[in-house]
């Protein structure tokens, strides 16, 4: 519960893929909210994203979903790399305008594969646009569905320590960009072996923020570290 003794309300952007005219959005996140004690609220991209401030204003957190698409180098400075992939930009602009209103609100944050790297973009950050092109294919991160694919590592005294009971965890991983210079503001906190950076939080005391690069929500039904990091989320919600 809030301190209004409500339930959190937790606002998410649906997906939408390039070049298509249709919006959704995967039930697990919406389950992994509703399961850890949350009402999810769906929030349609917009090219005119300003019409969701009375709801945003009400919102008691923000989920970034993932999305099958690249966000636009232009919105980090950066030209377009070839092997970098199509964009959306209804989603580029509306999860700018999220972050504007959440920042200015100081309400907690969870951002998830494409939204991690869309909060380090919002924040000043540049990404890789293709990680086997600069990085190298030592370990493959474009898995798909939820099995762990490779293991990361935990800085000690950060918020995923406790959560995943030590300093090393085995995540999924469905992404082909990450995480470069990172924005100030952010701290990483979980690398993959080959360096990629998997988990950033937030360095405002006054708002929690918190970015991870896999897909929490794909296992939060079997996997504890998975379902804690939501609970986490709503913990820090409620206390808003």
């Amino acid at each position: 519960m809030t301190k209004d003794g409500s339930a959190p309300w937790i606002g998410m952007p649906v997906q939408m893929d390039p070049g298509s005219e249709k919006q959704y959005l995967s039930r697990n996140y919406a389950d992994a909210i509703s399961a850890a004690g949350g009402v999810p609220i769906l929030v349609p991209l917009l090219s005119e994203p300003g019409v969701l401030r009375p709801l945003v204003e009400r919102l008691d957190g923000v989920l970034l979903t993932g999305n099958d698409s690249d966000l636009e180098p232009s919105m980090y400075g950066s030209s377009r790399l070839e092997a970098c992939g199509p964009s959306q930009p209804l989603r580029d602009k509306t999860d700018f305008y999220l972050m504007e209103l959440v920042r200015a609100r100081r309400i907690p944050l969870l951002a998830i594969c494409f939204g991690i790297q869309s909060l380090n973009a919002f924040g000043g950050g540049t990404l890789v646009q293709d990680i086997p092109s600069v990085v190298g294919d030592s370990i493959c991160h474009s898995m798909r569905g939820e099995v762990p694919s490779h293991p990361i590592r935990i800085s000690p005294g950060s918020v995923l320590e406790p959560l995943a009971g030590g300093l090393e965890a085995t995540v999924n991983s469905t992404h082909h960009q990450a995480i470069d210079k990172l924005a100030p503001g952010l701290n990483v906190i979980a690398r993959a072996p080959d360096g990629v950076v998997e988990s950033v939080c937030g360095t405002d005391p006054h708002q929690w923020v918190l970015g991870v690069q896999w897909h929490p929500e794909k296992s939060f039904g079997w996997d504890a570290f998975s379902r804690k990091l939501f609970e986490i989320f709503l913990a820090r919600c409620r206390a808003v």
